[in-house]
């Protein structure tokens, strides 16, 4: 028996024995350990919550139109959508390469001194076709499927920075338009009391150093205008950047100002079970995992014999032709293509693992968002109520004081204390809000467009 027919019989051995065959080990889903509740939660699941749009919840127009605005025209995003369609690419040429073949013409002129002048043409065909013995096409078109599948997601975890993004940025330009309004309150304020203690100075029942003090406190409260105008604009600067436009038309119209914006609803975050459905990250992580599940069975199929049915047809003055099949045994390179396999099973191994962090992250997080709202809130009641005893005793204090039965430094006192439970209450108000976002983004909401 000749080497050919040896081979066309080991050839069509091995096509029968693996027709069915991937190598490699099937991805299954795997079980998350989450508890069965956050610890200041309840156990009433939110359900699906990805197209929920939370930033509604703020009570603020102007904000909802810059979301709307920044999710079709963000950098970030595009550039996650632009990884999608370079993934699904190459999902499409994954597979492809196991039949290629090529159609090459010729027409060629030769002649010389010592020769007439000839005319040669020709034309050659060769077509080829790997055989996917043991399913490593089949495991790769499975990892480049799943890496797809975790662009998609990506796009979502882009969406969500962004709105965290967006949202504290605007957040954060309200609380300085907040403050500046305060302390132009304060301003005034400091500069009433200034001109009542010069008079009285005048009038001989004040002393020089009541003015100074009334004085001190009235530039202290100008000096701190410069800090919080450069806050908006940093804030406003950011938003901007965002949404990929210019500045100055965003500035001016933020510029209008509108109430710091407060949370309505929104504060339930479900159990720790439903962040495997509504955060993209995690839903992304678990598809890396399952590309990389399939990763080993393309190097594991790479251990086994491969098999090439290649022909040729060549159209000339002689007519030729060619077909058969050609056997590679991976032989004296085992050693690299096991390590090249065991490297691939130890990357699923660490991709599981990612996976399982990332939930125990996700689950910290929103625990963590969740009891500074709940704490904030409580905070913000006592702080408004501070703020309204506080200005009522500025308002005693004025009286007592113009009658006589009081002193500058009681009347300074009660003025410094209102200004800084005012300040308090603005920032409890954009630390709630701030709170309440990080919320919304740990729990999953609006990355999926309805």
């Amino acid at each position: 028996m000749t080497f050919f027919p040896r081979i066309s019989i080991l050839t069509a051995s091995l096509i029968s024995l693996s027709a069915c065959t991937s190598v490699g080990p099937d991805y299954k889903a795997l079980d998350a350990a989450t508890p069965a509740s956050y610890v200041e939660g309840g156990t009433i699941s939110a359900g699906d919550v990805a197209p929920v749009k939370w930033w509604q919840g703020l009570g603020a127009p102007q904000l909802d139109a810059l979301v709307e605005r920044g999710l079709a025209q963000n950098l970030s995003i595009q550039t996650a959508i632009e990884r999608v369609e370079e993934t699904r690419a190459a999902l499409r040429s994954t597979g492809a390469g196991t039949v290629s073949g090529n159609l090459t013409g010729a027409s060629l002129r030769s002649g010389g001194s010592a020769s007439p002048t000839a005319s040669t043409n020709s034309a050659v065909f060769n077509a080829s076709l790997v055989l996917d013995l043991f399913g490593g096409q089949r495991r790769a078109v499975e990892r480049a499927r799943a890496q797809a599948e975790s662009a998609d997601y990506d796009i979502g975890t882009a969406r969500l920075a962004f709105l965290a993004s967006l949202t504290g940025a605007y957040v954060d330009a309200r609380y300085f338009q907040e403050t500046l309004e305060l302390t132009r309150r304060t301003i005034a304020t400091r500069e009433r009391t200034f001109e009542l203690v010069r008079a009285q100075e005048d009038a001989g029942t004040a002393t020089e150093l009541d003015r100074v003090q009334a004085r001190a406190l009235l530039e202290e409260a100008r000096a701190s205008l410069p800090d919080l105008e450069s806050g908006f604009n940093s804030a406003v600067y950011a938003i901007a950047t965002l949404l990929a436009e210019p500045a100055a038309p965003l500035r001016a119209s933020l510029q209008k100002g509108a109430a710091q914006p407060r949370p309505k609803s929104g504060m339930a975050a479900g159990v720790p079970a439903d962040l495997l459905r509504n955060r993209p990250d995690i839903r992304a992580a678990e598809r890396d995992l399952a590309a990389a599940v399939a990763a080993i069975g393309v190097a594991e199929a790479e251990l086994y014999p491969s098999i090439t049915l290649s022909g040729e047809i060549t159209a000339s003055s002689a007519n030729n032709w060619s077909f058969g099949p050609t056997l590679v045994l991976p032989v004296l390179n085992q050693p690299k293509l096991r390590a090249d396999r065991d490297q691939a099973i130890s990357r699923a191994r660490q991709a599981e693992l990612a996976w399982r962090a990332l939930i125990l992250s996700a689950v910290e997080e929103t625990q963590s968002a969740q009891g500074k709202v709940l704490r904030t809130q409580r905070a913000l009641f006592s702080l408004r109520a501070a703020a309204d005893s506080y200005a009522r005793a500025v308002e005693l204090s004025q009286l007592t004081y113009s009658g006589g039965t009081t002193t500058l430094l009681t009347l300074l006192d009660a003025e410094r204390s209102r200004a800084a439970a005012r300040l308090s209450l603005a920032q409890s108000v954009q630390a709630l809000a701030n709170n309440w976002i990080s919320l919304q983004v740990a729990t999953g909401r609006g990355w999926a467009p309805q």
